[in-house]
């Protein structure tokens, strides 16, 4: 029997390529995602996955869907929480609504989704989480983001306390930090900060590859395979860790 593993936000961008790269590892994968539609694309085009609409942010639907999976399609031995959502704003200018959407995807949804999937490992023991955060949860450095950056912060000291307090129940949890991704989440931010700052797009685009060591915007396949990584034996003694993937952009 495969390992079955879940991936939060999995329609689109990092998540599917997390699905893609770690279906071809032999895993089961369900594909999570609001957007239902999505989810069964990605999973219909990957070798025995599945497909649930999820919101993270409401902790009683995280708790449904993973009691659904683990009825339906088997015991979760992984879970990888990727959903996720960016908007571009200056400080001052970011309002309790955008506040409050951001951080109920990115650090709420993490927080309720991790829970209920650590809930069903506990029972068995074992099992590994992987919570997709930035290299903006490691420096407040990022311009225009600065709830993104609350969030992204947060998700990292919460894979820490998670980490420690579930490592007792055989359950391991690390997160994987990217930097600058191209997914279609990257085409926004660039139009909004080329706007910010009165410039255009393919300038910032630049800007971005000059910030990077490596010399390339970095792809979703970059980030699949760190966290293909983290859910595999190689990485059994590694937990509490968060993984910066981005080509340098910044080193901690």
């Amino acid at each position: 029997m495969t390992s079955i593993v879940v991936v939060t936000g999995g329609a689109s961008g990092i998540g599917a390529a997390i699905c893609t790269e770690l279906a071809s590892r032999g895993y089961t994968v369900v594909v999570t995602d609001m957007d239902e539609a999505g989810a069964e694309t990605v999973a219909s085009g990957l070798p025995g996955a599945h497909a649930r609409k999820l919101d993270v942010t409401r902790a009683s639907t995280c708790q449904e869907v993973v009691s659904s999976i683990e009825s339906d399609i088997g015991p979760i031995e992984a879970w990888v929480s990727n959903a996720g959502v960016s908007r571009m704003a200056r400080f001052l200018d970011i309002d309790e609504k955008q506040y409050d959407f951001t951080l109920d995807v990115n650090l709420k949804g993490l927080f309720f989704s991790g829970q209920a999937a650590a809930r069903v490992m506990a029972k068995r023991q074992s099992g590994c989480i992987v919570n997709i955060a930035s290299m903006a949860g490691k420096q407040g450095r990022a311009p225009f983001l600065a709830d993104y950056v609350a969030s992204k912060f947060g998700a990292i000291g919460l894979t820490q306390a998670m980490a420690f307090e579930l490592a007792p129940l055989g359950i391991r949890v690390n997160a994987v930090c990217p930097g600058f991704v191209a997914t279609s989440m990257q085409v926004r931010e660039l139009e909004w900060e080329s706007s910010l700052r009165g410039t255009d797009p393919e300038s910032v685009k630049r800007q971005w590859i000059a910030d990077t060591p490596m010399g390339r915007l970095e792809q979703p396949q970059d980030v699949a395979r760190v966290v293909a990584f983290l859910l595999s034996n190689d990485a059994g003694f590694v937990t509490g860790e968060s993984i910066a993937v981005n080509g340098g952009a910044f080193m901690d």
